[in-house]
């Protein structure tokens, strides 16, 4: 029996040290939940001068989430911050599981888990930052995007498993 920790366990393998076991994992997700700023977006708030707040999302992720959806898996948003762009953004996509405001990630992460009754293991999560690492390490299958922190404060980590 394989006597290294799995994901939940207190460490995250890459799919570069076990691609076979990430594969494995990925065919498993039910549910993918997705940070915004830094994963949605490039992680950049253009603000204007009275206030208002702009973000970039990236068309090829929403075909991306639109084709996972029709594949049957469920797709939530989980943001530390709150924006009306947010929310219209995911009514674009079809999305109705949409956690705003979530400062504690690991608990809108387990509160989207108990809301659709999939199991940790069966759910992928991205992130790219320091608020994401619980969420990331209890996902049966997790990625970053390239520049995200690599849990040190560097960017540049970039993993899936």
């Amino acid at each position: 029996e394989d006597a290294r920790p799995h994901r939940g366990e207190g460490a995250l393998v890459t799919a570069a040290q076990d691609p076979a076991d990430a594969i494995a994992r990925a065919r498993r997700v039910a549910l993918l939940v997705c940070d915004v700023d830094g994963v949605l977006t490039d992680g950049r708030l253009y603000i204007g001068a009275q206030g208002e707040a702009m973000k970039a999302f990236d068309v090829r992720d929403g075909h991306g989430i639109k084709l996972l959806r029709e594949a049957g898996i469920e797709v939530a948003i989980l943001t530390a911050r709150s924006s009306e762009i947010v929310a219209r953004r995911a009514a674009e996509l079809g999305l109705t599981r949409v956690l705003q405001g979530q400062s504690d990630k690991a608990a809108g992460f387990a509160r989207v888990l108990a809301d659709t009754g999939i199991a940790a293991d069966r759910c992928a999560y991205v992130g790219d930052d320091w608020p994401d690492l619980p969420c990331l390490a209890r996902a049966g299958f997790s990625a970053t995007v390239a520049d995200a922190c690599d849990g040190r404060g560097k960017s540049g980590a970039g993993q899936a498993g």
